[in-house]
């Protein structure tokens, strides 16, 4: 169990660390950004590299409503769930904490958001809670549907961790704009842990929304699709 611990801090921390940084970094100097492709891309190759490297220890799940998902479709134990929330939730707080140190040593830093995500007026696009809970759970049942059909023993071997990347980016395209994508909880904690304020205020959406999609997403595969 403490290998599997380990891989899903690690694997999360990375997630955190590599797509929320590619945007806190990019706004810290100045105009010197990737633009909201090439941050949707960057949280798809922190998915893609990790999966390869430790997906083999853990499962690769390195997000709370993945895990649960996973255990709503049955392919995650139900004595994993709680720790690996816990551990992923962790490894999130911990690369905020990093990237913080990081963007605070340049001239001018301000907080600011953070990379956090927020509805309403804390919502790039200024999207309401409503339209941002339906993004929500809509993509994270989406990506669970990717994720239970890649891992599945009669998909093609070797390549679910690049479809679950892509999955990602593509969520991302769709959704910074809207909710500044979360479809993980960890992910959404660690910067609003930072951000404070209105980050932590509207953080119960991106634990709700990301999980109940997650299940939908599992457990609708489940029963359409399981060979089982």
């Amino acid at each position: 169990m403490l290998k599997k611990l380990s891989a899903e801090f690690i694997g999360t921390f990375w997630l955190v660390f590599g797509g929320c940084g590619s945007a806190i970094l990019a706004a810290v100097f100045n105009d010197v950004g990737i633009g909201l492709a090439g941050v949707s891309i960057a949280f798809g190759l922190t998915v893609v590299t990790m999966a390869y490297a430790l997906g083999h220890v853990s499962g690769g799940h390195f997000n709370p409503a993945v895990t649960i998902g996973l255990w709503a479709g049955g392919r995650c134990p139900a004595g994993d769930v709680a720790p690996y929330v816990v551990v992923q939730t962790v490894g999130a707080i911990a690369a905020a904490g990093v990237l913080y140190v990081i963007a605070s040593g340049a001239p001018g830093f301000e907080v600011g958001g953070f990379a956090a995500n927020g509805y309403g007026e804390n919502s790039p696009g200024g999207y309401s809670m409503v339209a941002c809970l339906v993004a929500e759970v809509v993509l994270t049942a989406g990506f669970l549907m990717v994720i239970m059909g890649a891992t599945d023993g009669r998909a093609p071997a070797g390549f679910a961790p690049l479809a679950i990347g892509l999955a990602l980016t593509l969520i991302h395209l769709i959704s910074i704009p809207v909710t500044n994508t979360s479809v993980n909880p960890a992910r959404s904690t660690g910067p609003a842990i930072i951000a404070g304020g209105w980050a932590l205020q509207q953080l119960w959406l991106f634990w709700v929304a990301p999980i109940v999609g997650g299940v939908i997403g599992a457990g609708a595969y489940r029963a359409l699709f399981s060979s089982k």
